[in-house]
Formats: structure tokens, sequence, C-alpha cells
């Protein structure tokens, strides 16, 4: 089902989202850029920013070692096959892909994807021709892709002949492409947990996105019960030993292909558990504006130390002689520098660089051709960060943004899997009937859908409290779109009733009641 025709209020929304970017566009390119550029932050830190990074839809980063299920992953959320996707139970994709919306089905190969400026692939030439020979971006007509980008990796084997033969720097690219992830999914099939050094590296490297990452224990419908729970804990005291956060990651534990069996004990687990990612991963298109954001004002913090520290250095270098004596003595004493570089301009902790890091990349320049402190500059970065992006964020509703818009919000001043087995509509001849017959009083839109304001009303007619109402409202509200169409009406109906006979509403719809027209897709209708 298409969701190009969207309500007035999700519009509204959009625009607001426009207002931002193109603020986030103006304050990047005409002031925070330039100074990147000045002080060498692209060298030290991460690549510069393009249009196409501000104009991308959110993405998926997929990484884990090979034949644990990432293609079939995307093809199970996409509900079909796209360019390019090769399954097998040997490694079979060899190369990252970028599985992309597109009116018709093609392959575009890496070199082409990275010279098109409206793409977000332009920062990848810095891998060189060996890596984007292995880059490619798919495109195909799916619904999903309307809104989400996915990011296939190749499989992750062991040994270091694979890590030479490469012929670019696996890790590297992973890091570039979580920069800009919105949500990061390692995959673990349940049948080998055995963590490769590459694989072991790439998590590290990846960790600094920790707040982005989520764990998939997938396949794992293909073992018992008993050894599931000693394969989860496996997992866990692994992840413990090599991702050094005190939280942990989700872990979600399941099977994503399209044959997964239909007879498990934890089956119900399996089924809320593919719920809950699903519902993840339809939020982040709501969240994109709001992400960017807060990237935008991240990459700020860390120019600001960064200016800091470059200035810092420059200061302390002679002016004639023995600036190489000086300069092995800052870069040997490096972490007391950023100790007086933090209480000089008392700057917060974390936000300054990998200590090892940035010191092995202060071998390859002459600090006394850095750029002196410019507090000129440094104040039109605090301006930034006080003044223009709180302004930004006060044109985005977050209401609107973060969740659907509930009428039912204001009276007190789901998202379904696949269905295994398609059940019959759930609901009584008699409401689906009483729904088409009062639906076209509520003044429906050329979409056919009711604006939440009149449902309400409608809804309040049943006696219930404002709590009830509100949760019938995010239970039946399955497009997320603050309306409801005739299918959804028929639902929200079909819970007053449940209510109003003494039953309790469930946490999540179950999925018989789901319209048989919303289940072709694990994300969108």
């Amino acid at each position: 089902k298409s969701r190009v025709n969207k309500d007035k209020d999700v519009e509204a929304v959009a625009q607001q989202a426009n207002i931002v970017i193109d603020g986030l566009k103006k304050v990047y390119f005409n002031t925070v850029k330039p100074m990147e550029e000045q002080f060498l932050f692209h060298e030290f830190h991460s690549s510069p920013l393009g249009v196409g990074d501000f104009d991308a839809k959110p993405s998926v980063l997929l990484i884990g070692q090979y034949s644990t299920g990432k293609t079939s992953f995307i093809r199970y959320i996409l509900g079909r096959d796209f360019p390019g996707a090769r399954i097998g139970p040997e490694p079979t994709t060899d190369r990252f892909m970028a599985i992309q919306y597109g009116d018709q089905e093609r392959v575009i190969p890496g070199n082409t994807a990275a010279a098109q400026t409206d793409r977000p692939w332009t920062g990848l030439q810095k891998f060189g021709v060996e890596f984007l020979n292995r880059f490619e971006c798919s495109e195909t007509p799916s619904p999903v892709l309307q809104e989400l980008t996915f990011i296939d990796s190749p499989g992750i084997l062991s040994g270091e002949k694979q890590r030479i033969q490469r012929g670019y720097d696996f890790v590297k690219v992973a890091r570039w492409f979580a920069e800009r992830a919105d949500k990061i999914l390692l995959l673990f099939d349940a049948h080998k947990l055995d963590i490769s050094d590459e694989f072991k590296r790439t998590i590290e490297g990846i960790a600094f996105a920790h707040n982005k990452i989520s764990v998939v224990l997938n396949k794992a419908d293909m073992i018992g019960y008993q050894e599931l729970m000693r394969v989860y804990g496996a997992l866990m005291w692994s992840l413990g030993k090599i991702v050094q956060t005190p939280e942990v990651a989700r872990v979600y534990v399941s099977s994503f292909w399209e044959n997964a069996k239909t007879e498990h004990v934890f089956l119900p687990l399996f089924k809320q558990e593919r719920a809950d990612l699903l519902k993840d991963l339809r939020l982040l298109p709501k969240q994109s504006t709001l992400s960017k954001v807060n990237e935008v004002v991240k990459r700020c913090r860390i120019l600001k130390v960064h200016m800091c520290i470059i200035g810092y250095l420059r200061d302390q270098m002679p002016a004639f002689f023995g600036k190489g004596n000086k300069t092995k003595e800052l870069i040997d004493n490096l972490d007391q520098v950023f100790v007086e570089v933090q209480r000089k301009h008392q700057l917060a902790v974390g936000d300054f660089p990998d200590l090892t890091i940035f010191r092995e990349k202060l071998q390859d320049f002459d600090m006394s051709k850095f750029k002196k402190m410019n507090m000129t500059k440094m104040n039109q970065l605090e301006a930034i960060l006080s003044i223009e992006i709180p302004k930004l964020v006060e044109i985005i509703s977050i209401e609107a943004v973060g969740k659907t818009a509930n009428p039912f919000d204001d009276a007190e001043a789901g998202l379904t899997g696949v269905i295994d087995d398609m059940h019959d509509w759930a609901i009584s001849a008699e409401i689906i009937a009483r729904a088409k017959e009062v639906f076209p009083t509520l003044n429906p839109n050329e979409q056919g859908r009711a604006h939440g304001g009149v449902v309400k009303t409608e809804l309040e007619k049943s006696g219930l409290d404002v709590a009830t109402l509100r949760l019938i409202w995010n239970l039946s509200s399955i497009d997320g779109k603050g309306s409801l169409d005739v299918e959804e009406f028929t639902v929200a109906l079909h819970l007053t009733e449940i209510v109003k006979s003494g039953k309790p509403l469930p946490q999540s719809l179950p999925l018989p009641l789901v319209p048989p027209s919303k289940r072709a897709s694990p994300i969108y209708a």
C-alpha cells in the first residue's frame, strides 16, 4: 500500500522536517564545514558531510559473519527479492550493498553511486577504487524503501587471509557506515556463535555508536529451548568481553525469513520479538529529523574540542628551532595535553577523541603549521549550539515526530509482524457492518481516512475512560498516520466491545485482528 497520499497533519510534519533539514544544511555548509577544513578535522575524525547525507533516508546497517541471514533478513522485511541479492549457506554476499528505493529494479556500480552528489555515498571515495568495485546500490520499488535504506555487508570469515585479500580496510568502512546509520544490527546464527578476529575488530570499531546497536540472534527456531537458553547466555558473555559499555545491547531472539517454523515451544516469544524489532524499525523514519540534528550537534561538540586541542598544540611550538623535539614531547605527553585543554576550556571529558588514535594520527603532521585558536570562530560554534540548533528543534513537533498523533493524549491536562498462518479476520460480521455504516458519517477525506478528532468523538460514545481509549487508539492505528481508515476503525470498535464485555485489552494487537489487507509487509502494509 503506497504511503504517497498522506494526511494533512503528516504533510505538515514533513514540511517542518524539510525546514529543519534546510536549516541544518545552512549551518553546516556556511559555518561548520569551513572550520572543519581549517582545523583539519577530517584528517582526525569523520569525513565531511555532503548534501546527500542530509537528504538521505534513515539507514539500517547489518553486520555479521557469513550465513547469519543478513540478506534473508532484508528480503523478509521487504517481502520480496531485490536486485543483486545472493543467499546460500556459503559466503554469498562479497560486497557492501545499499538497498534503496527506485522506480525500477536496477543495480548501480559503486564508482557511479559514489560520484553522484545527490546520494549519501560520496564520502566512500576516500576508500579507493578497490573498495568501490566491491560496493553496489540496489534499487527496487518497495514501499518499505520509501522510508528506509538497508546496508548489507559482506559475511565475515575467520582467518587473516580474507582480511588481506579484501583490498580495503573492512573495519574502517564499517565504521564509516556506522557513523551515518540510524540503526546497527549485529546478526548471529544460533548454530554458531564463534566471533572471528575480524568480527571482533569490527564490533570494537563501531562500539562508539553503541546507542544504535542491537543484536539479532537469528534462526532461533532451529534449536531446542534448552540449547537456546545456553546459546543466549554464551552470546551475552561473548559480547560483554568485546563491548565495554554499562548498557546491555537489546537482543532480539527470533527467526527472520519466510520459512520460519510454525511449531516451537518459544513460538509466541519469537513472534513478539519480531514485532518488537519491526516496531523499532518503523519508528526510525519518524525520528530521522531529530537524529540528523543530534548528529550535527555531536559533530559540533567534537569539532569544538578538536579546535581547542589543535590550537593548544600550535601555541606550544617554538618559532624557529627545536620543533622536532617539541613535537615528540607533545605527542608523548598527549594525555597531559588533553587534561590541560579540558581544564582551560572547561570541556566535557566525553567529547575528547581516543588518545591512542589521535596520537597515531599526529605523527603525520607538522604542528607548527596548525591553525591558531580563533575565539571568533569558537564563539560562532557556541552560537550554533546554544541558539541556532535550539531554534531548529523548536520547529519540530515532538509529538508528531516521536510518535503517532493520538487524539486522546491531550484529554488529561503496533506494529505487527508477518502472519505465518493467514487467518481470517477475527472480527464479527456485526461489528464490520456497524463500522461500514458509521464510518461515512466521520467525514473521511479523499484517501478514505477519518481525522483523529472526529474519531475521538465517536469512540467517546462508548463511555470508556480516556486511558482505555488512548490504548485502543494505539492498538488500532496500524498505519500510524494520526487518522483511521475504515479497517482500523473497525478494529477500534471491536476493541471497545472487548473492554465493555469485561475482558482486558492486549498489550499489542493480536495477529488475527490485523486486517488482511495490512498483512503483506512486516513494516508497511
